[in-house]
């Protein structure tokens, strides 16, 4: 069984349909918007971690036994 392909070697081949090819042109866009999104999410978490941290070091810190 020989490994060649099974149409003969002078046959024209199609080239892919234009709506795959004409889809790839948003792509430079959108990896750019999502890396952008991660940028924001991340300095999101960023700051409400750096809050938590401050609230509860001034927690732990407060005056307990005023009397």
């Amino acid at each position: 069984m020989s490994r060649e392909p099974a149409y003969p070697k002078d046959a024209a081949v199609a080239p892919p349909p234009a709506a795959e090819t004409a889809g790839n042109d948003d792509a430079p866009a959108r990896a750019n918007e999502s890396r952008r999104r991660k940028q924001i999410m991340t300095g999101a978490a960023i700051g409400i971690g750096s809050a938590a941290i401050v609230a509860a070091l001034l927690y732990a810190n407060r005056n307990r036994g005023r009397s």
